[in-house]
């Protein structure tokens, strides 16, 4: 079962946005065994919106529209869907309903221009919007299905998990699809695939392989298909069974999982607390940390020490230490996540001291260059990396890289 998806808007495609809808609408198809055939970005142009329909028909059996949708004057999808299909915009009482529930809860009237909104074309069938004012658009036709959905992600993503996809499972028999992905930190894309070649090259025909890297991380994700889901699923389980016993030093999770929201259990399961002490980084360490909902409990709080007074004045590092060895160094990281600790009176404390550039590099400490330190109640310690000369890169890297040591840290501690 084929698919296309076509995201509508000239913010799009002069990336004032980022399309990000078309890459999760993906993800969650491929999950239930549809195939993405092509995503198209179009303008907000009746004539390209058609045609974009019609090519997308003669390659999928499913077309997905996202955008265009809105109130305003320059939001033309629906009316263009009318003319698509021949048909009038005819007022629809109980999307209307939603629209009054909706300003009600905020304390407002409806305006007549969202009242506009209840209007929808009568040959589609109103697909409910829990979070906006524009409902979405099933047309069935020809064998074909035709979904029109907000550009919003907030209000497009209820609709497809709760409507759309159920939907369409009912429409189409779609094969048993099983993924699992393996999340890989510590370790190159090439240097991994090298490491694990003897095991991937075990992995039967029906189950394939992908690697998937990003700043500091690499993905595996395994995927097979078959008529029983569950016998599937058993088999690329043990093959991810056999794959943390080669290289368990790599892996930190699966599937979903978040570095700062596994920390967060780790600490909450021993009662312990972290604070952070962050140069290069410039907070994304402690923001990462705090982004998990209940981090209060175990986060105290963190020192943006950018400048090296700020290091010596009010964190504590010894001036002798950068005079002699440098803001960017082994004792420098040592120091800050010692004396974090101390002045928050916490469990655990991360250090990052580094180069993120472009500028401020020497010789001997070139752009990338980072120093991660670690302390805990037993002890502290710090490792250097060399991450590259990407600023935004290495703030990423540097972040993912000081949580998963702590996280090997804490496990080792348990």
């Amino acid at each position: 079962m084929n698919a296309e998806i076509i995201s509508i808007g000239d913010e799009l495609l002069i990336g004032q946005v980022i399309n990000t809808n078309a890459s999760w609408i993906a993800q969650k198809l491929n999950l239930v065994g549809i195939s993405i055939k092509q995503i198209t970005v179009v303008s907000d142009e009746k004539q390209h919106i058609k045609e974009a329909i019609d090519l997308a028909s003669s390659r999928a059996e499913i077309i997905l529209i996202t955008g265009g949708l809105g109130p305003t004057n320059d939001d033309i999808t629906k009316i263009t869907l009318c003319e698509y299909f021949d048909c009038e915009l005819v007022f629809d009482y109980w999307a209307f309903g939603d629209i009054e529930e909706l300003f009600g809860q905020r304390g407002l009237p409806v305006t007549e221009i969202n009242k506009k909104q209840a209007e929808l074309p009568e040959k589609c069938f109103p697909i409910r919007n829990t979070c906006g004012t524009a409902p979405g658009m099933w047309f069935d036709q020809n064998g074909k299905i035709i979904i029109s959905m907000p550009g919003v992600p907030f209000e497009m993503k209820p609709m497809m998990e709760d409507f759309i996809i159920p939907k369409l499972q009912e429409h189409f028999k779609l094969p048993n699809i099983f993924h699992k992905t393996i999340l890989t930190q510590g370790v190159g894309e090439s240097f991994l695939s090298e490491t694990i070649a003897e095991w991937e090259n075990s992995l039967p025909t029906h189950i394939k392989l992908a690697y998937l890297p990003s700043p500091g991380i690499v993905r595996l994700r395994l995927s097979g298909q078959g008529n029983d889901k569950a016998q599937i699923g058993n088999e690329i389980m043990s093959f991810v069974k056999t794959l943390n016993s080669k290289i368990p030093q790599y892996i930190y999770g699966y599937d979903e999982d978040l570095l700062e929201e596994i920390i967060g259990k780790l600490l909450n399961a021993e009662n312990k607390t972290i604070a952070t002490a962050e140069s290069c980084t410039g907070g994304f360490i402690s923001h990462k940390i705090t982004s998990v909902p209940g981090s209060s409990k175990y986060f105290k709080g963190s020192f943006i020490a950018y400048s090296d007074e700020i290091k010596t004045d009010f964190l504590g590092v010894k001036k002798e230490t950068i005079l002699n060895f440098g803001a960017v160094s082994e004792q420098t990281a040592i120091e800050m996540a010692m004396n974090v600790m101390t002045k928050f009176n916490t469990d655990y404390a991360i250090s990052a001291t580094g180069i993120a550039g472009p500028d401020g590099a020497t010789a001997e400490k070139p752009v990338g260059l980072t120093w991660i330190g670690i302390a805990t109640r037993k002890g502290v310690f710090a490792k250097k990396f060399l991450f590259g000369e990407n600023r935004e890169r290495n703030v990423l890297k540097t972040s993912i890289q000081a949580l998963n040591m702590l996280r090997k840290q804490i496990l080792e501690e348990m």
